[in-house]
């Protein structure tokens, strides 16, 4: 019977080449079902036996915990350099794109909620 180890919804590109890599490396014998046509489904990592899914889902675990420690110091690090992705570090950088962005928002708001305000 398989076992799902991990869904590649919203995995960047460069996270699913590093589980892939992890896999091989431990002779994971796993396999991969790619996303659907339409995005219903996104793919994901399976195994057929369920020891070799306790070991996978292991491995993955410990990949998991080291990923988001060095993914949370390289956003502290962006933060601490000003390149953070913070709405005043965007307007710092780019002002004429963000108030676009924010009069397309106010239109975009108005326009949808024009129907209900005009009802009284």
């Amino acid at each position: 019977m398989p076992h799902h180890l991990m869904n590649l919804r919203h995995v960047p590109d460069d996270e699913a080449d590093e589980i892939r890599a992890l896999f091989e490396a431990h002779d994971v014998n796993y396999y991969e079902t790619p996303p659907s046509f339409w995005g219903i489904s996104m793919g994901g990592f399976w195994v057929h036996d369920e020891i070799e899914a306790e070991r996978a889902r292991a491995l993955l675990a410990e990949y998991q915990a080291r990923r988001q420690s060095s993914q949370r110091q390289a956003w502290e690090d962006a933060l601490r350099e000003g390149r953070g992705a913070g709405v005043w570090q965007q307007f710092i950088r780019k002002p004429v794109t963000v108030l676009a962005a924010l009069i397309a928002l106010v239109f975009i708001l108005g326009v949808s909620l024009a129907p209900f305000l005009s009802l009284g």
